[in-house]
């Protein structure tokens, strides 16, 4: 089976990933690393030299090629990915895709402290924080809601994630 983790940035996708595909006995993917190591340069710097337009056609790619790749895994996605190029619609025909929608109060809390690293952040205010999260989460929301499974507890239920996946 293949599980495609989406949702908005500092959700837990990376955290929960490994844990989900460890509990599940397969592999690990996480997107933003991939498309890191296949440039040879970090996710800000794509961002900054080619900007969000290539980034998301190098991301399409990736997507791509570890999914007709590998049978099975579980990947985390960038917050973006379900959004641009088809992306969403290919991953539900691909697999299995589990939307990890923890409080935006929440993601505030989380990524306050390293907006710095995260390039659609990185120009946003503290106290503009929250709202701009809220604004982008709406934005968002339509293909986020997509997803075969919607799980907004925290922490997760990994063994409730694979038995409702199975039965999906």
């Amino acid at each position: 089976m293949r599980i495609y983790l989406i949702g908005f940035m500092g959700a837990g996708k990376s955290y929960w990933g490994p844990r989900l595909a460890q509990q599940a006995g397969i592999r690990f993917y996480d997107l933003d690393r991939e498309i890191e190591e296949s440039q040879g340069a970090s996710i800000d710097e794509i961002f900054s030299k080619s900007g969000e337009e290539a980034f998301r056609i190098i991301e399409k790619e990736l997507l791509h090629i570890l999914t007709e790749s590998h049978s099975q895994f579980v990947m985390a996605c960038g917050g973006g990915t379900p959004c641009f190029l088809n992306n969403i619609d290919y991953m539900k025909r691909s697999g299995k895709v589990v939307w990890i929608n923890p409080a935006v109060e929440i993601l505030a809390h989380r990524l306050s402290a390293e907006r710095n690293q995260r390039p659609l952040l990185r120009d946003i205010a503290e106290e503009a924080l929250l709202p701009y999260l809220q604004k982008k989460m709406a934005d968002r929301r339509l293909y986020y809601e997509q997803a075969h499974l919607c799980v907004d507890a925290d922490p997760l239920d990994l063994s409730y994630i694979l038995n409702a996946l199975s039965n999906a």
